[in-house]
């Protein structure tokens, strides 16, 4: 056995053989009912047994057009909630004719540059009956609105909207980089998101709280869950300070976490961390709804885990994934299509993604019942100690004062950049084993037609674009984006005239642009 093999992802040793003398000796007050603080076994008493997770599958590529047709193809093979992916030019707030966004249009997402295309995207969608999530982040206020705008046109009020945007902008300081706005007025749109939304679509989850990007950029499981929580209390923190009450708007709070292969160590921080939010929301901030208190999560299988080599083998890498993120209790779960790390999935490789999970639904007992691993020897002890590693972690988080001090300061990106480097060396050393990559490798790789984006998206949108700015009342058009730059300088709900200006054909980066002369845009270097 290899020395990697005896440590966990998160560094603490793993043991040959675990008994009863390794569980904590409060065991039962950590464990609780299902359904019941701590919540340890699951948010709901019920679990899976009435109804498994919502199956989600991630997708958007090119022109709205495209992907509305690939959500019309998931939904028929079974999906129940859809996830949209995004262009960067999208998540960074630039229209597809911006020269920043050269190159960029269609390529890793879908390109929304106004209302006219989020309408083609969800063409033909019920929009009252699908649960929609959205992977975007600075500008997650517009392109919710944009959907709300859309779903009215439709004839759906926002109170039948079911669905989540990201929104978490802290997670980009430190792992990603599709910021825009400085901290401060970012913590600001983040908490008008959460009161616009408790007025005007009560059932949408405001935040999902990410750890996944953290995870894909090399964190251990026990820096996923720190940083991904201590984020977590700094956005509580502003929507209090922004004088929202706690049990206003914490139970629209959701998270977002990846499964990796390492099964067990994967269960239990799922369990651990539903532990230290509960916790946190009882004891910190005085929640007294006991959903404030449930830590209620998506669930994305390991993209950084999938190779290249030999794609095939990531179709097992992705259902043992998978069957982690179900052990663990998730609410919702993305799997990965096997083609992933050469370019954007295929329909046949979306489907086969969207079968593994009907597999474990559908064929296996893991919905006859509640957390099947309560009570495990191994589960319950790694379940503790990763608890007690992240609380040590996030302490340290917060002696810099909070999290936004801590990212200023580099603290989290240092951690994870250290933790990256440990899992590159072991992989280049064969101590940490790859199957297909440093281990069992083949001659020469079978051809693969990957899914490919039309260049010609780019000049398309661009020409769209001029269309819409020359249809629509362009003086009406800059009075409402007028009226975002005053709501942006004073103390107002800035999602108000944000709607306003998107109803009136105003686009996705001339609403970002606004907001960027009022609040400026953040680098690296900045202080705050």
């Amino acid at each position: 056995m290899s020395e990697r093999r005896r440590s966990s992802e998160s560094g603490f040793p793993i043991e040959g053989v675990y008994t009863a003398e390794h569980l904590p000796g409060d065991l039962d007050s950590r464990l609780g009912a299902p359904g019941e603080y701590p919540y340890t076994r699951g948010v709901y008493p019920t679990m899976y047994t009435s109804r498994p997770w919502t199956m989600r599958q991630y997708a958007g590529f090119g022109t709205a057009t495209e992907s509305n047709a690939r959500y019309h193809q998931l939904l028929r093979a079974g999906t129940m909630g859809l996830s949209v992916a995004f262009d960067l030019p999208t998540q960074m707030g630039y229209d597809s004719d911006d020269p920043i966004a050269s190159g960029e249009v269609g390529k890793v997402g879908v390109a929304i540059d106004s209302i006219e295309d989020m309408r083609l995207l969800f063409d033909g969608i019920p929009l009252d009956k699908v649960s929609t999530s959205m992977t975007i982040n600075a500008p997650g206020s517009v392109l919710l609105l944009l959907y709300q705008l859309v779903a009215e046109e439709n004839g759906v009020p926002g109170a039948a909207l079911n669905g989540t945007i990201q929104n978490d902008i802290l997670k980009e300081y430190i792992a990603r980089g599709t910021y825009i706005f400085p901290p401060k007025p970012s913590l600001r749109l983040v908490a008008d998101t959460f009161g616009y939304c408790r007025a005007e679509v009560p059932k949408w989850n405001t935040i999902s709280i990410s750890g996944y990007h953290m995870a894909e950029a090399g964190a251990s499981p026990v820096q996923e869950i720190a940083f991904t929580l201590a984020n977590g209390v700094e956005y509580v923190r502003a929507a209090i300070a922004a004088g929202l009450a706690v049990d206003d708007f914490a139970p629209r709070l959701s998270f977002f976490f990846v499964a990796r292969t390492t099964l067990l160590e994967e269960v239990a921080k799922f369990r651990a961390a539903r532990r230290i939010w509960a916790r946190l929301m009882r004891d910190e901030f005085g929640a007294k709804n006991p959903k404030s208190m449930m830590l209620r999560f998506h669930t994305q299988t390991a993209g950084v885990q999938l190779t290249a080599q030999q794609p095939e083998v990531n179709l097992v890498r992705v259902a043992v994934q998978g069957l982690g993120a179900v052990l663990g209790g998730t609410q919702s779960l993305h799997t990965n299509s096997f083609d992933e790390a050469i370019a954007l999935p295929t329909e046949k490789a979306a489907r086969l993604a969207l079968r593994t999970q009907q597999v474990l639904a559908y064929e296996t007992d893991l919905t006859a019942t509640v957390d099947p691993f309560a009570g495990s020897y191994v589960v319950e002890a790694m379940t503790a100690e990763i608890e007690a590693a992240a609380d040590a972690l996030m302490g340290r988080v917060f002696e810099y004062g909070s999290s936004v001090d801590a990212i200023e300061a580099g603290f989290q990106k240092r951690e994870i950049e250290q933790s990256a480097y440990q899992i590159a060396q072991e992989i280049d050393s064969g101590e940490r084993v790859v199957v297909g990559l440093n281990r069992f490798t083949i001659d020469a790789e079978e051809p693969y037609e990957p899914l490919r984006v039309d260049p010609a998206i780019e000049a398309a949108q661009g020409e769209r674009l001029a269309k819409l700015r020359a249809g629509r009342d362009g003086a009406v058009v800059e009075r409402a984006l007028n009226e975002l730059r005053e709501a942006a300088s004073g103390t107002g709900n800035v999602l108000y005239p944000m709607k306003a200006a998107l109803r009136e054909r105003a686009t996705v980066g001339e609403v970002c642009g606004a907001l960027r002369e009022v609040w400026g845009v953040y680098r690296p270097t900045d202080r705050f």
